[in-house]
C-alpha cells in the first residue's frame, strides 16, 4: 500500500497535474485569504474556508480524474489486478496519494493562521475546527473522485462526472430549502448535506456524527471502486 501511495504521489510531480492544482490551489486561497481577511482587518477565517469548501468542489475532480482511468486506458490496470497486492491495498494506496496532494493544499491555511497570530490573538478553536472540517470534507470528496475514474478509461470523461456530482452536492442544500426542511424528504436532504455536516466544524465544534458521515461516504464509495476492480478481475 505504502509502495503504491509513494509511487502515485510521485507520480503526480512528474506530469503537470500535482503542480497545476497545487498552484491554482494557492492562488485561489491566497486570494480569498486577503479579499475576506487582511482587507477587512479581522482574524475569522469563515470566509476563507467558506470559499474553499466551494474551491475544493471543483479541483478534487482534476487531482482524482487520472488516479484508475490512466490505468484502464494504458492497459496497465491488468499487471496490477495480477500482482500480489491486494485490491484494498491497490486502492487505499491510490486514494491516500491524492488526499496527501489534498492535504498539501489545504496546509496553506496554517501559514495564513501563523501569520494573523503574529499580528493578533486568533481563535484557534474556530481555525482547527474549519481545518479539519476541510481535510475531511476532502477525503469524502477523494473517495468519490477516486470511484468516478475508475469506471472510465478517460480522464476528461472522469474529471466532468466529477463536476456533475460535485454540482449536484452543492445542490442539495437550495433542494432541501426548496421542498421543506421539515418534510421527509426535506430531512433525508439536510441529512445527507455536505454543507449542512460541515457547519458544526466551522463552529469550532468536533461533532463525532459528523466526522462519521465524511469517513462513511469515503468508506462507502472506495468500497464501490473496490467493487469494480474485483469485477473486472474475473471478467
Amino acid at each position: 500500500m505504502l509502495t503504491i501511495m509513494r509511487r502515485e504521489f510521485n507520480s503526480y510531480f512528474t506530469s503537470p497535474i500535482g503542480y497545476i492544482y497545487l498552484s491554482v490551489f494557492y492562488i485561489l486561497s491566497g486570494f480569498f485569504f486577503f479579499y475576506n481577511t487582511l482587507l477587512y482587518d479581522t482574524t475569522d477565517m469563515s470566509s476563507l474556508f467558506s470559499s474553499l469548501f466551494t474551491i475544493s468542489m471543483f479541483l478534487i475532480p482534476i487531482l482524482t480524474m487520472r488516479l484508475l482511468s490512466e490505468e484502464k486506458k494504458q492497459k496497465t490496470d491488468q499487471l496490477l489486478l495480477t500482482s500480489p497486492v491486494s485490491l484494498f491495498s491497490l486502492v487505499m494506496g491510490k486514494f491516500l496519494s491524492a488526499l496527501l496532494v489534498y492535504i498539501l493544499g489545504v496546509c496553506v491555511t496554517l501559514l495564513y493562521a501563523i501569520v494573523l497570530a503574529s499580528f493578533t490573538p486568533i481563535d484557534w478553536a474556530v481555525f482547527f475546527g474549519h481545518f479539519i472540517g476541510t481535510i475531511l470534507l476532502g477525503v469524502a470528496l477523494v473517495a468519490i473522485g477516486m470511484f468516478l475514474s475508475s469506471m472510465t478509461e478517460s480522464q476528461v470523461i472522469a474529471a466532468v462526472s466529477g463536476f456533475a456530482v460535485m454540482l449536484l452536492l452543492m445542490m442539495i442544500d437550495p433542494l432541501a430549502s426548496y421542498v421543506g426542511t421539515s418534510t421527509f424528504l426535506g430531512k433525508v436532504l439536510d441529512g445527507i448535506s455536505f454543507s449542512t455536516r460541515y457547519n458544526s466544524f466551522a463552529l469550532g465544534i468536533i461533532d463525532l456524527s459528523d466526522v462519521l458521515f465524511f469517513l462513511s461516504v469515503s468508506a462507502i464509495f472506495m468500497f464501490f471502486t473496490i467493487r469494480v476492480f474485483e469485477k473486472r478481475r474475473w471478467s
